[in-house]
């Protein structure tokens, strides 16, 4: 004889199936934590065995994104190591050219403040890197060719290029004026 699956009391609820017991479970253990984050008055959902309460309210909606403090190091772990290997000026079709070799430590750091640190060690190699523009393509390099070439031996940074801000410099992929030729 088959199985019927169980009536679901209220007739706004879909009958349970087979596969619905894990799902329910784990909602039945998340919801908890979810509960009073909005801030709707909660509404009740009713199960033949237990009643959830549930806002209507999506958390991300109410609740702020924050990183945690313990994602940011505390102490810089490359406090006594430089961060900047050495710098070298070429010259280039385009015009001067300073290349800037950072350390495994340059890489590696995600020290807040860190990049500030390196542009010092940068001037204090070259001051005359100390030009419109440079330090933006320095920061730029810093935060984004790392993540996305973290190999690249050097880091290009050009004083003929049009000093823009650092959004406009990052919307360029670090060479305002255009590419590198």
């Amino acid at each position: 004889m088959k199985q019927r699956s169980p009536v679901s009391p209220n007739p706004r609820l879909p009958r349970p199936s087979p596969r619905s017991g894990a799902t329910f479970l784990l909602c039945t253990a998340l919801l908890p934590a979810l509960v009073g984050c909005g801030d709707d008055q909660p509404t009740s959902v009713t199960d033949p065995t237990t009643t959830i309460l549930a806002t209507t309210t999506p958390v991300a909606a109410t609740t702020p994104i924050s990183t945690p403090s313990a994602a940011q190091p505390t102490v810089d772990p490359y406090a006594d190591q430089a961060l900047i290997d050495h710098v070298e000026w070429t010259e280039a079709i385009d015009g001067s050219r300073l290349l800037v070799f950072p350390t495994p430590p340059g890489r590696q750091t995600t020290f807040p403040g860190s990049e500030e640190r390196a542009w010092q060690e940068v001037l204090a190699q070259s001051t005359d890197a100390d030009t419109p523009g440079m330090r933006d393509q320095f920061v730029c390099h810093w935060e984004w060719a790392r993540m996305v070439a973290p190999n690249k031996p050097s880091w290009n940074l050009e004083p003929w290029r049009p000093a823009v801000d650092y959004q406009a410099t990052v919307r360029a992929g670090c060479n305002p004026g255009g590419p590198e030729r």
